[in-house]
C-alpha cells in the first residue's frame, strides 16, 4: 500500500516502493520518482533496475541518487536538485523509511535558499524530522542568499 508523504507542492517521500507503488504514482500524475536507497541495502528490497523500467513502462523519467547512511555529499544535493528542477512534473522520491530522500530534499531545498523553518516544517507535516540537519540547512540557506 502506498504512504506517499508530500512535502511541497511537486515532492513527495515514500518508504521502499514496489511495482504496484508505481503504477500507483502514474496514476495520480507523478512524472519523476527518485530512488535514494543503495542497491543490495536489504535482500527484500525491490531492485532500482524494476523501478525504473515500471517508470518507463508508465511514462516516467527514473533517477538514482543512492544514499547510503554514511551521509549526504553536496553532489547528492546538487544531483537532486536537478533532477527536480528538470522534472516535467511532481516527482516521488523514495528510501527504506523515506528519510533520506527528505533529507535529501530539505538540503537541496535549503542550498536554493529556501527558509530553514519552513523547510522544517513542511518535513514534520509529512511525518519526517529533519532537526537532526538544522545546522547544515541554515549555512546552506546562508551561503545561498550571500
Amino acid at each position: 500500500m502506498s504512504d506517499f508523504r508530500q512535502l511541497s507542492d511537486s515532492v513527495w517521500a515514500s518508504p521502499q516502493i514496489g511495482l504496484d507503488d508505481v503504477a500507483e504514482a502514474a496514476r495520480l500524475g507523478f512524472a519523476l520518482i527518485i530512488n535514494n536507497r543503495p542497491e543490495g541495502e536489504s535482500p527484500d528490497q525491490v531492485p532500482g533496475e524494476a523501478i525504473a523500467a515500471a517508470a518507463r513502462a508508465h511514462g516516467m523519467a527514473y533517477c538514482a541518487i543512492p544514499v547510503t547512511h554514511a551521509g549526504f555529499s553536496l553532489e547528492q544535493v546538487e544531483e537532486l536538485g536537478k533532477a527536480l528542477a528538470a522534472a516535467k512534473g511532481p516527482a516521488l522520491a523514495y528510501c527504506r523509511s523515506g528519510t533520506r530522500s527528505t533529507f535529501l530534499w530539505a538540503l537541496a531545498q535549503a542550498k536554493a535558499g529556501q527558509d530553514p523553518a519552513a523547510i522544517a516544517n513542511a518535513a514534520a507535516q509529512a511525518g519526517y524530522d529533519v532537526s537532526p540537519l538544522s545546522g547544515m540547512l541554515q549555512q546552506l540557506a546562508a551561503t545561498a542568499k550571500g
